[in-house]
């Protein structure tokens, strides 16, 4: 019921990654914690080998680069490299021995899997492209630049509490309707009948504090004219069926500041700077369309 909030992946989870890397002499050690420390200068350079696949060299630039791309779930393990890093190194190793095995069978060669590499390569050269593009534009000034002239007006909202039950049928709702006005308990109809089979109803149909515009327009106009406490006397009918409705507080939310939005704002400004440079590169190429019948459509 919540109006859908699309995240826009623009680049790949490695090519936005900007962690701090483990300390170089660290990794080295727990590659190998059989052999002895090294001097600072060799344990630091990143073309070390730690491991190597029919000659072919895994380095430890190879296992910080791959420590960088971890995914957000997988970086508490960066504070303990002696787990981390044999785990990563054998992750190398595994995708080094079954490529030289794909290879060994001439799969790079298959027409299937020709064209995913050059999709995969594809994809790689875009992502590198707009990060290089995009990544100087996102700047704390424009981020503060963006929060200014978006908030610096901008007036507290009020919020409302609320839960629901939610119905196929307007008479299904009249009857629920019934039941709470004679003392019926919203949270057990919520469980038992509403069709929102979610979190909100596993949490007697709560909804929890939401802005007007967090709501669909039928829902929030109903929702926002109600006095804490009451019920909806009349279902309120939306796309997704009949909702009785309890109000159980308002609040007027005070202007989100600049920290709490930053990362919102850092999204939208991505958003928005990748497609500037869409269009442009579009603006450079000759770009020609053609309709099913195999025909020029005419640039707009």
């Amino acid at each position: 019921m919540r109006h859908k909030r699309l995240s826009h992946s623009i680049f790949s989870g490695a090519a936005l990654a900007l962690c701090a890397l483990s300390t170089a002499p660290s990794l080295a050690q727990a590659a190998n914690p059989q052999a002895p420390a090294a001097p600072a200068k060799a344990a630091a350079n990143p073309n070390m080998t730690i491991a190597s696949v029919n000659g072919e060299k895994i380095t430890l630039g190879d296992v910080q680069k791959t420590i960088q791309s971890l995914p957000p779930a997988a970086q508490s393990l960066r504070s303990n490299p002696t787990v981390l890093v044999p785990i990563v190194v054998n992750q190398l190793i595994d995708q080094k021995v079954i490529q030289a095995a794909a290879i060994k069978d001439g799969l790079e060669n298959k027409p299937d899997v020709k064209a995913a590499m050059q999709s995969a390569a594809d994809a790689v050269l875009q992502n590198a492209y707009l990060e290089q593009k995009v990544r100087p534009m996102i700047t704390d000034s424009a981020l503060k630049a963006y929060y200014d002239k978006h908030y610096a007006d901008r007036k507290p909202e009020e919020e409302i509490h609320a839960r629901h039950i939610l119905v196929n049928t307007k008479e299904q709702a009249d009857s629920i309707i019934k039941q709470l006005d004679k003392g019926a308990d919203f949270s057990k109809l919520a469980a038992a009948d509403s069709a929102d089979k979610g979190t909100a109803a596993q949490n007697g149909g709560d909804l929890g504090w939401f802005k007007r515009g967090d709501m669909i327009p039928a829902f929030s106009d109903a929702a926002f004219t109600m006095k804490p406490g009451s019920i909806s006397q009349t279902p309120v009918h939306t796309q997704y069926g009949w909702h009785v409705i309890q109000v159980l507080g308002t609040r007027t939310a005070p202007v989100p500041s600049f920290a709490q939005e930053k990362d919102r704002i850092r999204a939208i400004l991505i958003r928005d700077d990748v497609k500037k440079v869409i269009d442009n590169a579009q603006k450079a190429a000759k770009v020609v369309r053609y309709d099913v019948n195999g025909k020029v459509v005419p640039a707009k």
